[in-house]
Order: C-alpha cells, then sequence, then structure tokens
C-alpha cells in the first residue's frame, strides 16, 4: 500500500488557498479577518460553541496573514494587536 502523505489547505499571501505538506503554523477567521495561535483561547472557545469553524483558514505564518490583509488577535498576540492597532488608530 502507498504511503498518503496528509496534505493541508493554507490561504497563501496572493489570497489563494494551495495544498502543502506541512500544517499551518497560524489560524485565522476570515470573515472577522483576524489571524492568531492555534492555541487560541477566543478561538478555541468560539468554536467549543459551534462558532467560526466555517470561517477557518490557517497559514504558513504570519507573513501570508498579513499579506492577506488580517490583523492579530488581541487575545493571544497582545503586543502585535498593540502594534498594528497604534498603526491603524487614524483610519
Amino acid at each position: 500500500m502507498p504511503d498518503i502523505k496528509k496534505k493541508y489547505r493554507l490561504l497563501g499571501a496572493n489570497g489563494e488557498f494551495y495544498m502543502s505538506d506541512e500544517p499551518g503554523i497560524l489560524g485565522g477567521n476570515s470573515k472577522a479577518k483576524i489571524y492568531g495561535r492555534l492555541d487560541c483561547p477566543a478561538a478555541l472557545r468560539a468554536i467549543k460553541i459551534g462558532g467560526y469553524t466555517q470561517y477557518r483558514v490557517f497559514f504558513k505564518d504570519e507573513e501570508a496573514a498579513i499579506a492577506t490583509g488580517y490583523r492579530p488577535c488581541g487575545t493571544c498576540l497582545p503586543e502585535k494587536y498593540k502594534a498594528w492597532k497604534k498603526g491603524h488608530e487614524d483610519q
């Protein structure tokens, strides 16, 4: 029987999905355009109550998340969120 390697669906920096041999290191919410850690307490709470899963996306790295217009999560990435918010105060 051939060895079938699992593939992961990731959102690339160009905004297109692609299949990868490696899992993403960050998760995101495509509706809210937020990215964060896979163990984010806020995301895990939302998933546990049945929300959010239809909007879940995964990223290879932070650069891909930022390139597609996602912002850092205030819960699991507070320092990055503060820096992002400071840069967007006038908008």
